[in-house]
């Protein structure tokens, strides 16, 4: 319901209740009706539960099935169990299962991080007296009072107003504090300028107020982005959709591997199924068994959480905290940015920047908390002196203080009299008088009078109400008559002020005022206008050239907002936002979902939002197949955190709420972390592309060896085959090595590569772009026939002297050319050897294992052949063949696909 447009006595009728409140018998029958004032939090999900899902994917299945298996074989008639390979495998699952748990638990908190905001207890006017309840037990119709520091219990209509102000930054967005009163709005009055409600879980920090209570628990305005994350779809990345349907093809592909594999050895070297006995068959399965565990990357997941931990470790060094490892590699592919402008685009802090004094306009200097800076006309300084009254006047009518050393703030107060402050302080001005008397501020007089005790008032508040109350002014140090053409002028001037999103107030003094003896109308009559002060929460310096870079990497970056249209567009302006076609949450609501979608990309400013304004922007943008990172702070900004490809919360300002819905969370609220953070996840997704082409191509490449090697095999020596059925090609050992050599260091130590330069200079991959590409898919196949191709030449050669000396040379061949293709792959995103050192000590440490399974008493287990300087030559000779077959392939590859 519209309560902010209902009369009080309407409002009254409509909760059936009175200005005495209820009857504490009927608040009792009203909470058995409504329910607590609470903010539910769903059916909790059980720690167990979290961690079972963990393992509820085809990939995992596929590897417990591989690790069984390695251990199943030791069940076969002379053979023992490979404990090793499957406690790999285990340990890898069980790894990634307890951080998954761990993100997963974190994440659950999202809605619980609500509840807690519920205030302890409330004021409330039961049976004709104030009491003090649990804010619990507040139900509708509920007179409420509230006091400045106090947290609103539930959304109310306002019914009385002492100078009262909220804080609903963290509901609204809306960076100053809203004053309070009870007139009656129009129906299509925003959220953020509800000026006579009052809503849960905002902050009283000024004044004093009485409220009708209308909602209570989850009908309030908080428990509405209860219900909008609660109901928000858990998202999985494209990456995380992508794995799940590479584990589904491995699969059919190994159980294709076990069949073929198996047939192609019973016929070629087994005499066909008629002549099979159990001690062929069973080294034939045991070759097809083990060649499909080599063939599963079991080292991926590993990879893979590796690459995005050490890719969010990096991020925390620039401020940005990743809640979810996944997110760090869709960052990549972020092509839409939709930002809140205070305290990200902005400096967070309002400071004074221009100031009207002497009928002339002063430039400030300085910015945010800084007392440090001076005032320039022109571009020339200013002495200090000339301003000194207009700042006197604004640092001692003010209630800001400076905080104590021990304090972490530096200042306490508003923010609009803080800058105040600041702006005197940079004119060396302290608050060294003493106040003898206060007329507050309030809403109806918009202005607040304080007098010293020198005997002179000062008047601060909105200008026209200050030049009402004036009758003089004080120009090069002259009193004048204030006429209707000077006021005129004042006017003008806040006018201009206002359209550069200047907060103008007007200043008035007057000395020598009785004030023991006089009314506040008295004190306040005759004052002295002195001029006016014009402050800004300032873009930060370094974010309109990250804007620019965002663009350039094609990235389109808007603005949502919640303060003024007016605001929202000088900001954005100043930063590189085009205001040509600004448009309010009003604007919005109304739009059916083709004009959203259209209005959406030709917008760059987006002011006035609500909560449900922005999940309209953020779903318009995603229909329109765009991959959208999404800012936040507040309580109102959660629904879309959570909804977004990618929610980035606030460290500084945020709420636990907006925190636990985020994917990200900036430490220092500054938007030029969101670009240095999208930098990173396209170097992450490099690294992911590149340990997933050696992988499968190196895993390719051993399949193919094993399968084209049996069948040439029992053509060109099938006497040989059939009497070594056991230890075709490769034994299986020998591949549980490979995949051990290759699979682990070396890949995991891909993903500590550096960026590539220039990484900001491409545009974003697509939404539907998988990590695994046409051109990737075409280069696993294709190296791994190349691989084939050098590599079985060399078992030949060596099977005419010996089949072991043969298997030995393969398959230090392969070792050697799993290597150089890291370094093959590496070369195509312009990075050297060196210049990853942990990649350079993986592959000196794999070859190091390798050289000791050939000259060690490893030997012995392995069953290898001393290998001599004619094999090594005929390895060297076969891997040069295969760098040129695969640069030459590489070229063809770069005409024909592109990426």
């Amino acid at each position: 319901m519209k309560w902010h447009a209902e009369n009080l006595e309407e409002a009254y009728t409509q909760q059936d209740s009175s200005k005495e409140g209820l009857s504490q018998k009927e608040a009792d029958k009203r909470l058995d009706k409504h329910g607590t004032n609470t903010i539910e939090s769903g059916q909790d999900v059980s720690p167990v539960q979290i961690f079972i899902s963990q393992f509820q994917d085809f990939l995992i299945y596929l590897l417990i099935g591989a690790a069984l298996i390695s251990v199943g074989v030791g069940l076969l008639p002379g053979h023992s169990p490979e404990y090793t390979d499957a406690a790999l495998i285990f340990l890898i699952l069980i790894a990634n299962g307890v951080f998954g748990f761990i993100q997963d638990y974190k994440a659950e908190k999202s809605i619980k991080a609500l509840k807690d905001l519920s205030t302890p207890d409330a004021t409330v006017l039961r049976d004709g007296e104030k009491k003090q309840i649990d804010s619990r037990n507040v139900v509708p119709g509920d007179i409420i009072f509230i006091e400045q520091g106090d947290a609103v219990p539930a959304d109310a209509r306002v019914i009385e107003s002492q100078s009262l102000e909220t804080d609903e930054s963290a509901l609204t967005g809306e960076s100053a504090n809203v004053s309070k009163a009870p007139e009656v709005l129009d129906k299509k009055t925003v959220l953020a300028e509800r000026e006579n409600m009052v809503f849960k879980n905002t902050t009283a920090v000024k004044g004093r107020g009485k409220a009708l209570v209308v909602d209570t628990g989850m009908d309030t305005e908080v428990g509405n982005i209860a219900t909008q994350i609660e109901e928000a779809e858990d998202k999985k990345t494209p990456f995380q959709k992508e794995v799940d349907t590479l584990g589904k093809k491995i699969g059919y592909g190994i159980i294709g591997i076990i069949t073929l594999v198996a047939l192609v050895q019973i016929f070629a070297t087994g005499g066909g199924i008629n002549n099979l006995s159990l001690d062929k068959l069973v080294p034939i399965l045991l070759v097809a068994i083990t060649l499909a565990v080599a063939a599963v990357p079991e080292g991926l997941p590993a990879v893979v959480t590796l690459t995005l931990a050490l890719g969010s470790k990096n991020m925390l060094k620039k401020d940005a905290l990743v809640r979810r490892l996944p997110v760090v590699e869709s960052l990549g592919s972020i092509d839409y940015i939709v930002t809140d402008k205070t305290g990200t685009l902005t400096e967070g802090v309002m400071t004074v920047k221009k100031l009207f004094y002497g009928g002339e306009v002063f430039e400030v200097e300085g910015a945010g908390l800084e007392t440090e800076g001076g005032f320039t006309k022109d571009g020339h300084g200013v002495d200090e002196d000339y301003l000194r009254l207009l700042l006197e006047c604004g640092i001692y009518c003010n209630n800001a203080e400076e905080a104590p050393e021990s304090e972490d703030e530096e200042f306490f107060g508003d923010p609009t009299e803080i800058a105040l402050m600041i702006s005197g302080m940079k004119a060396g001005i302290k608050d060294d008088k003493e106040r003898v008397r206060e007329i507050p501020f309030s809403s109806d007089r918009k202005r607040m009078t304080v007098v010293t005790e020198d005997s002179t008032a000062y008047m601060k508040g909105a200008p026209s109400r200050v030049l009402e109350r004036c009758d003089r002014i004080l120009i090069d140090g002259e009193l004048r008559e204030l006429d209707e053409e000077m006021r005129e002028n004042f006017r003008h001037k806040n006018h201009d002020f206002a359209e550069e999103a200047l907060r103008v107030l007007g200043f008035a003094y007057r000395e020598d005022v009785d004030y023991e003896n006089s009314t506040d109308h008295q004190i306040e009559k005759g004052m002295i206008f002195l001029g006016l002060q014009g402050m800004i929460d300032p873009p930060r310096s370094e974010v309109k050239e990250a804007v620019k870079d965002c663009r350039s990497a094609g990235i389109s970056t808007v603005m949502a907002t919640g303060d003024n249209i007016e605001t929202a567009k000088a900001i954005g302006e100043q930063i590189g936002f085009s205001s040509e076609n600004a448009m309010t949450g009003s604007d919005l609501d109304g739009l059916t979902d083709s004009e959203m979608e259209e209005k959406v990309m030709e917008t760059d400013i987006f002011a006035r939002v609500s909560p449900e304004n922005k999940v309209d922007i953020l779903q318009a943008l995603q229909r329109n197949n765009r991959n959208v990172a999404m800012t936040g702070d507040g309580v109102n900004d959660a629904p879309a955190l959570k909804s977004s490809d990618v929610g980035v919360a606030m460290g500084q300002r945020g709420t636990d709420v907006a925190k636990q819905s985020a994917d990200m969370i900036l430490q220092d609220d500054n938007f030029v972390t969101i670009r240095d953070a999208i930098a990173e996840g396209r170097g992450i997704f490099d690294n992911i592309r590149k340990f997933v082409n050696y992988l499968l191509s190196a895993n390719a490449g051993e399949v193919l060896v094993v399968f084209l090697g049996v069948l040439l095999g029992s053509f060109f020596f099938p006497e040989t085959f059939q009497q070594n059925a056991e230890a075709l090609i490769l034994t299986p050992v020998m591949l549980l090595w490979l995949n051990f050599v290759t699979d682990g260091l070396p890949a995991l130590a891909l993903g500590a590569d550096p960026k590539s330069k220039g990484i900001m200079d491409r545009k974003p991959r697509g939404l539907d772009e998988p990590v695994i590409s046409k051109r990737m898919m075409a280069s696993i196949g294709g190296i791994g026939f190349f691989i084939t191709l050098t590599g079985l030449p060399l078992f030949f050669w060596g099977l005419s002297k010996s089949l072991v000396l043969a298997q030995t040379t393969l398959f230090t061949f392969l070792v050697v050319i799993e290597m150089v293709r890291i370094q093959t792959i590496r070369s195509r995103y312009e990075q050297s050897l060196m210049s990853n050192k942990w990649l350079v000590g993986a592959l000196a440490s794999s070859l190091i294992l390798q050289l000791m399974v050939l000259y060690t008493p490893l030997r012995e287990y392995f069953e290898t052949a001393l290998l001599g300087l004619e094999s090594w030559s005929f390895i060297g000779i076969s891997t040069f063949a295969f760098v040129a077959l695969t640069f030459a392939l590489s070229q063809v590859f770069d005409r024909v696909f592109t990426e």
